[in-house]
């Protein structure tokens, strides 16, 4: 399913967009060593609850998970990268950790995912793979507009990943979003220019780069859900959702 949303639909994905960005920078804030996850999922679930939303994780069970998620945020540290189960475990000084959160609003989802080393930074690596996933994803949303296709996304988004030298994995991308969470179309971090869905204004695009740093396979941890690096190497991911306009493209998960 592919969604088109009306401008008051659009206005009212900006405030789930803000209430996304909002818990998400909240959360970086109150992150620190010796911070438990499960704290992190209990926070998140405060806040979610205290807006009025509705967790787009908490109930999800899509064919790759095992079961509902169970949880209100994915916590995703070192060599995770994607749908992180949070569990009991206290974040140490040096650790590379995603956070990536989807909730809906009054009936509109917003997605956004941010990567950042807790406490202090022990390997110029981590924010380097850090600061790659947000280069690709700004040189996607730069490459949004209308008329656009979806290749043009990925492929800028992969472009920047290679040139930096590291693999890329199509499993995992960027979808739409809308009254629902998970929309067509799918946007695969490298692609063909010119190709796949054209973009419209009142689309909302998901865009998230993930990166692994030496190999684009994953393997399923043992709880069913978290993805880690085959290697056991570290990782990043970052993501906005973001609404075609007739300008170009919006952000609208940043904090207010």
């Amino acid at each position: 399913m592919i969604e088109i949303l009306s401008p008051d639909e659009v206005a009212r994905a900006r405030d789930t967009g803000a209430l996304v960005g909002g818990i998400l920078q909240a959360l970086r804030r109150r992150a620190t060593v010796g911070t438990n996850l499960l704290e992190i999922d209990r926070w998140t679930q405060r806040m979610i609850l205290d807006a009025g939303a509705q967790s787009c994780y908490v109930d999800y069970a899509p064919s790759f998970g095992r079961g509902p998620f169970g949880h209100y945020i994915c916590t995703a540290v070192n060599d995770a990268v994607l749908h992180g189960l949070p569990h009991d475990y206290a974040l140490r000084d040096g650790d590379l950790l995603t956070l990536d959160l989807a909730v809906s609003l009054r009936g509109i989802a917003a997605d956004a995912a941010i990567s950042f080393v807790v406490g202090t930074p022990r390997d110029p690596a981590d924010v380097a793979l850090v600061e790659v996933t947000e280069r690709a994803l700004a040189a996607a949303i730069a490459a949004a507009r209308p008329g656009a296709r979806t290749g043009d996304l990925s492929h800028a988004i992969g472009t920047v990943l290679t040139d930096a030298g590291y693999p890329v994995n199509t499993e995992f991308g960027g979808h739409g979003i809308g009254s629902t969470m998970h929309q067509d179309p799918h946007v695969a971090n490298a692609g063909r220019p010119g190709r796949g869905y054209p973009l419209r204004p009142g689309l909302l695009l998901a865009l998230e780069p993930w990166v692994m740093a030496d190999t684009d396979r994953l393997v399923t941890d043992a709880d069913g859900w978290t993805l880690r690096s085959a290697t056991g190497c570290r990782t990043a991911h970052s993501e906005h959702t973001i609404a075609i306009t007739e300008d170009g493209a919006e952000i609208l998960t940043l904090p207010r």
